[in-house]
């Protein structure tokens, strides 16, 4: 095998745990409705399938993208889609919501071993333009990965039921740690003493924790309660024990010196508010189109594939255009793109005809594709060699901040709102439509926020 065919063998295993992380979280995002009713649990407590998940995953990244500089890549890799396989299968088999929830904490530990170090393994092993091309075809990937959850899963859950979800993504994680065992890079440069954070690990995890949690049940709970108020305090004071303490230490568990680069910092932000966007819409989209449409899982799931559609074709190519023009055009059009999106599903109520819910799909997608790849390009190009592995953490870890707040940020809003106009006196489905648009409203305010951040970002340096 050439050189050349070796880099693209460890590209695609390496982007294979970048797709069944994205068809995992697209089917089971698809199955929150009917776990929510067949575990008699609220949309509140539900959604914390998802936000334990993305948690145990996000706090965890830089502790693996650290292993991954000091251990070979075949085995860390090998072990998260294995670590993977087995917690896909625990929540498989979950007869309760409890256990249901803890199988998805194990499941993410291997999630994010394998997202820690993507980024690095494939900014390393390409350069210039074919990085963008690679980066490109990695969101090709992911994309398929997200076209094929929504169809999929909805034709499992009408067939087998809500834990059938989980199947798919156990013989492909199985099949990718075997590849990884044999193909991934099995050396290190220099195996040097590994030191590791712990206490930096429990402030960082302790704040973002009490943060999420604050978010989550605030509604319930009272935003000037008690209980509300012990939380804040929490983060406050955790979150700035890690920042202190991150800033003393000479093995850091995040690098702030990093943060002096603007295109790093403000890129960073810009993918955060990227996600927080996207997943305002794909929480709530499922709960519209089966609670207040009526449909069922599998043509749910149809009507949110054009999404991953456009996505996968736009993705690769604007990765590429990346690599050979920069990223600034780009990452400016494609929060523009997916706010047009945003505005057309304020849009939507009872009578919402499925063409349009295709069209905002479809466009939200092409939003979302122009954006990522360059984004993650000019971020990764944004450091030096010797950083590549902290930036991909950093990077990984922006992303998935993103996906955990906009999941506690948009459930919490459409309950508030929900809430707010039944109690003014609206019959149901008119208050969910209502808090439905309103919590629209706020996903096109994180747009915009990308939208600046992108602009900052990558504006051109006057010397």
């Amino acid at each position: 095998m050439t050189n050349r065919k070796i880099k693209w063998a460890m590209f695609v295993i390496t982007a294979i745990g970048n797709f069944i992380a994205m068809l995992d979280s697209t089917t089971v995002n698809l199955a929150l409705y009917p776990m929510s009713v067949d575990l008699h649990v609220t949309m509140g407590q539900i959604q914390w399938v998802m936000i334990a998940y993305m948690l145990v995953l996000t706090v965890f990244l830089p502790f693996f993208g650290k292993l991954g500089d000091i251990f070979p890549k075949n085995k860390l890799y090998s072990t998260g889609f294995s670590i993977f396989a087995l917690g896909a299968f625990l929540s498989m088999i979950s007869p309760t919501f409890v256990l249901l929830v803890a199988s998805r904490c194990f499941e993410a530990l291997g999630a994010s071993v394998m997202l820690s170090n993507a980024q690095a393994i494939i900014a390393s092993i390409f350069k210039k333009e074919r990085r963008g091309k690679a980066l490109g075809l990695n969101g090709c990937i992911v994309a398929i990965g997200g076209m094929s959850g929504p169809a999929l899963g909805g034709l499992l859950i009408n067939t087998f039921g809500w834990h059938s979800v989980f199947f798919p993504c156990i013989p492909v994680a199985v099949i990718g740690a075997f590849y990884s065992w044999k193909m991934l890079p099995n050396y290190v440069k220099k195996r040097k003493k590994f030191k590791f954070d712990y206490k930096g690990f429990f402030y960082f995890t302790i704040s973002l924790f009490a943060l999420l949690l604050a978010i989550s049940e605030g509604y319930q709970w009272g935003w000037t309660s008690l209980k509300i108020i012990t939380l804040g305090i929490i983060t406050f004071i955790f979150g700035a024990l890690f920042y202190i303490r991150d800033h003393k230490i000479n093995y850091p568990l995040i690098d702030f010196n990093m943060f002096h680069i603007k295109q790093f910092t403000f890129g960073n932000l810009a993918v955060m508010m990227s996600y927080m966007a996207m997943f305002t819409n794909s929480i709530l989209l499922p709960f519209y189109l089966q609670e207040i449409l009526r449909l069922n899982a599998l043509i749910a799931g149809l009507l949110i594939l054009p999404y991953s559609v456009t996505l996968s074709f736009v993705a690769p190519v604007s990765g590429r255009l990346s690599g050979k023009y920069g990223s600034r055009y780009l990452t400016i059009a494609g929060p523009i793109v997916y706010i047009i999106a945003l505005l057309i599903f304020t849009t939507f109520n009872k009578a919402t005809p499925m063409w349009e819910i295709v069209m905002a799909s479809g466009i939200m997608g092409i939003g979302n594709g122009l954006f990522q790849s360059p984004s993650n390009n000019a971020i990764m190009t944004s450091v030096r060699k010797e950083e590549l592995g902290i930036a991909s953490g950093i990077l990984a870890l922006s992303r998935n901040m993103g996906n955990i707040l906009g999941v506690a940020v948009t459930i919490t809003l459409f309950e508030t709102f929900r809430e707010l106009f039944l109690n003014h006196g609206q019959i149901y489905e008119t208050a969910f439509l209502n808090s439905y648009h309103t919590t629209m409203c706020f996903g096109i305010f994180f747009g915009t926020a990308c939208l600046i951040f992108a602009f900052i970002a990558y504006k051109p340096q006057k010397y």
